[in-house]
C-alpha cells in the first residue's frame, strides 16, 4: 500500500472512485427504500428489478462508444468529464425529489447508469496506467476495497438518513418530498469528485488515432468487431463470463433479499435490511486484501475457483438461516469469497489485454456483464409475476454458481492445488525471495539449486507464474496416492537405471521454451550442506535452448517435518514462523559444467549466510 500511495495521483483517484460509487448508490438506495415502503412482495421485487435494469441498460447500449472514448482519449479526461456530468444529473435528481416526481427520479437512475457506462472503462483502464503491471493486483484490490467501502457506507448512510427524514409513508411523492434535502448530499459528493479528478494526470504514452463511424455503429459492425476483440483470448473471455455470472447471482440475491426479509423474517426496517446486505461489503474488502497478498508475485488464478465455490455455498445457506446474526455472518463470508473471486479476474483482464484495446475490452466486459445481469433481472421479474418464491431463486443461483465453479476448478486445477499447498506451508514458514527478476519471462531455462528438503520444489515454484517441469525420482512419481498430482504438474520421472529417456524429455522441454527444475545432487541433503553435483544435467543442454538459473535455499534445514535433520529445534516448535530464503542468481550459459554451477550456488550460499 505504501508503494501505491507513493504514486502521484493515486490518492485523488481513489477518492474520486469512492465518491462516484457513494453518490450513485445513494440515489439507488433512496429509490429502492421508497419502493420498499410503498410496495409488497412480488411488486416490490419487480420494481427493484426494474430499478437495477435501468442502471444496467446503458452499459449495453453504450458498449461501443464507451470503449471507443476510453481507447481514443486520455482516460483521466474521460473520468473528469464523467464527474462533471454527474453534477448535472444530481442537480436534476434533487429537483425531482423536491417536486415529488417519483417516476422522473426513477428514470434518472438510467442517466446515472449512462454516466457510469462511459466512466467505467476509463476508470478501470486507468489502474494499469497508474500502477503498472507489477502492482496491478494490489491496485485492483485497493479500487475494489474503496468501491466496496463506498457501497457499504452509502447503503448505511442513506438508509439511516432516509428513515430519520421520513414521518409518513403514504405514497411515493410524499416520501420524496420528505427526504428531498438528501439530494444536496448527492450534489456535494459529485462536486468533490470532480475536484479530485482535476488532480489526475495523463499516463497515456501516445495518442491513439481512431475515428468513430456512425454507419458502422448503426449496422452493428463495431459491436461484432469489439466483441471479437474481447473474446479473442480464451482466458480473458472466461474471466468476463465468470464475472458476469457472479454479478448476476449477486444482483438476484440482493434484489430478492428485501422481499425475503420482509415476508419470511418479518423485518420492516430498511436500515436492518440494507445493513445486512451491506455487510457483504466488509467481506469484499477483506477478500480483496487477501487476494492482493496472495497475488503478490502474479495474478493467482487458483483464487478464482476457490472464491467461486465459497460464495456459491453462502447463497445456498441463506434460505436455511433465520437468525439475523447468522445471516450477517453469511453476508460477510459471501463478500470475502467474492473479493477472492473478482480481484484476480479483474486484474487478469487488465494485465492480459493489449493497451491499445484495453478500453474496448473493458467496455465489452461491462457489456457482457450487463447483458447477463439484465437477463437475470428478467428472470426475477418473471418468477415474481408467477408467484415463485424467493427461496427458489436462491437455490437456482446456487446451482448456477456451483456449475461455474466446477468448470473453473477443472480449468485452473493446478493453480488451485498450488494455492492450497502454499497457503498451508506459509502458516509455518515466512518465505523471502531475492533475484526474481532473473527468471526469464519466456524461453527455456534450467533451474538448478541445492536439495535441502521435501518441499524445495514448492518453495521454488511459488513466486514464478510460469509452471516448472521438475525432474523427480521415478519411484516417488509412481506412488499411488500422489501420482495424479505429479502427472498433472507434468513432472518428468527419472531413475538411475533409466535416466536417458528423462534427459531427452527435459531437453525437448527446454527446446520448447519451458522451465525445467533439476537437483544436481540427486538426493536430499542429510547434513544441510551441499553434496557432489552430478553431471547428468549437462546432457539436457545438448540440442536444447535456454539458460541455467542457479538458486540457493536456506533456512528450511532443521525442520523435522520436511528436511532430513534429526536434531530437535526449539525454533521448530515456537510460535514464530521459520524464515526461509530462496535466492535466484543471474542466468548462466546452458552449456555450463557441473562444477561451475556448484561454485556459483556456493557463492550465493556465502552471500545469503551474511544476511540476518
Amino acid at each position: 500500500m505504501k508503494k501505491l500511495f507513493s504514486i502521484k495521483g493515486f490518492a485523488p483517484y481513489l477518492v474520486a472512485i469512492f465518491l462516484n460509487a457513494f453518490t450513485d448508490l445513494g440515489h439507488k438506495i433512496i429509490i429502492q427504500n421508497t419502493i420498499f415502503k410503498v410496495y409488497d412482495d412480488q411488486m416490490q421485487v419487480m420494481l427493484t428489478a426494474v430499478v437495477n435494469a435501468l442502471i444496467l441498460l446503458p452499459f449495453i447500449f453504450l458498449f461501443t462508444p464507451s470503449g471507443y472514448l476510453s481507447d481514443k482519449f486520455a482516460k483521466h479526461i474521460i473520468i473528469r468529464y464523467g464527474a462533471l456530468f454527474a453534477i448535472v444529473i444530481t442537480l436534476l435528481i434533487t429537483l425531482s425529489y423536491y417536486m415529488g416526481w417519483f417516476w422522473t427520479a426513477f428514470f434518472f437512475t438510467f442517466l446515472m447508469g449512462a454516466q457510469s457506462a462511459i466512466y467505467s472503462p476509463a476508470k478501470y483502464g486507468y489502474i494499469k496506467e497508474l500502477v503498472g503491471d507489477k502492482l496491478i493486483s494490489s491496485g485492483n484490490a485497493a479500487v475494489q476495497s474503496v468501491t466496496t467501502v463506498a457501497i457499504l457506507m452509502g447503503i448505511i448512510f442513506y438508509s439511516i438518513l432516509f428513515e430519520n427524514s421520513l414521518h409518513v409513508s403514504t405514497n411515493e411523492a410524499e416520501i420524496l418530498k420528505q427526504i428531498a434535502p438528501l439530494g444536496w448530499l448527492l450534489v456535494g459528493g459529485s462536486v468533490i469528485e470532480y475536484l479530485m479528478t482535476l488532480k489526475l494526470i495523463n499516463h497515456q504514452k501516445q495518442d491513439v488515432k481512431k475515428r468513430f463511424d456512425f454507419k458502422h455503429y448503426r449496422s452493428g459492425y463495431y459491436l461484432r468487431k469489439n466483441l471479437k476483440t474481447a473474446t479473442r483470448k480464451k482466458d480473458i473471455y472466461i474471466a468476463i463470463i465468470s464475472l458476469s455470472i457472479f454479478w448476476s447471482i449477486s444482483q438476484v440475491v440482493l434484489a430478492s433479499f428485501g422481499a425475503y426479509a420482509k415476508t419470511q423474517l418479518a423485518i420492516e426496517n430498511t436500515i436492518i435490511v440494507q445493513g445486512l446486505m451491506a455487510l457483504a461489503a466488509i467481506g469484499i474488502v477483506l477478500g480483496s486484501v487477501m487476494a492482493a497478498v496472495i497475488s503478490k508475485y502474479y495474478v493467482h488464478k487458483g483464487l478464482i475457483p476457490f472464491g467461486g465455490l465459497g460464495l456459491s455455498f453462502m447463497v445456498l445457506l441463506l434460505p436455511f438461516t433465520h437468525s439475523i446474526t447468522l445471516i450477517a455472518i453469511e453476508f460477510i463470508t459471501f463478500g470475502l469469497f467474492a473479493g477472492l473471486f473478482i480481484v484476480p479476474l479483474n486484474a487478469y483482464i487488465q494485465h492480459a489485454s493489449p493497451p491499445v484495446h484495453l478500453g474496448t475490452i473493458l467496455a465489452a466486459n461491462n457489456f457482457i456483464q450487463n447483458i447477463f445481469m439484465f437477463s437475470f433481472l428478467i428472470l426475477i421479474t418473471l418468477f415474481s409475476y408467477y408467484g415463485i418464491s424467493t427461496k427458489s431463486l436462491f437455490y437456482i443461483m446456487f446451482l448456477i454458481g456451483i456449475i461455474m465453479s466446477i468448470y473453473l476448478l477443472k480449468r485452473y486445477l493446478v493453480m488451485f492445488i498450488w494455492l492450497i499447498g502454499v497457503s498451508i506451508l506459509k502458516i509455518r514458514y515466512k518465505i523471502i525471495y531475492k533475484g526474481l527478476e532473473n527468471i526469464p519471462k519466456e524461453g527455456g531455462a534450467l533451474l538448478l539449486g541445492n536439495h535441502i528438503s521435501w518441499m524445495d520444489w514448492v518453495l521454488v515454484q511459488e513466486p514464478i507464474e510460469r509452471r516448472i517441469r521438475f525432474v523427480m525420482e521415478r519411484s516417488i512419481y509412481y506412488w499411488k496416492s500422489t501420482h495424479w498430482m505429479w502427472k498433472l504438474g507434468d513432472a518428468i520421472p527419472i531413475s538411475a537405471k533409466a535416466s536417458k529417456g528423462a534427459f531427452t524429455k527435459a531437453s525437448k522441454s527446454l527446446a520448447a521454451g519451458n522451465l525445467v527444475g533439476f537437483y544436481p545432487e540427486g538426493t536430499i541433503s542429510h547434513s544441510g550442506e551441499m553434496g557432489k553435483f552430478y553431471r547428468g544435467f549437462e546432457l539436457m543442454a545438448k540440442d536444447a535452448k535456454g539458460v541455467i538459473i542457479p538458486y540457493y535455499i536456506s533456512g528450511i534445514y532443521g525442520s523435522l517435518l520436511f528436511s532430513r535433520s534429526k536434531k530437535w529445534s526449539v525454533d521448530e516448535y515456537s510460535w514464530h514462523r521459520r524464515v526461509v530464503r530462496v535466492t535466484f542468481e543471474k542466468p548462466m550459459a546452458l552449456e555450463s559444467k557441473a562444477q561451475e554451477v556448484k561454485e556459483i550456488i556456493e557463492s550465493i550460499r556465502d552471500t545469503s549466510s551474511e544476511i540476518k
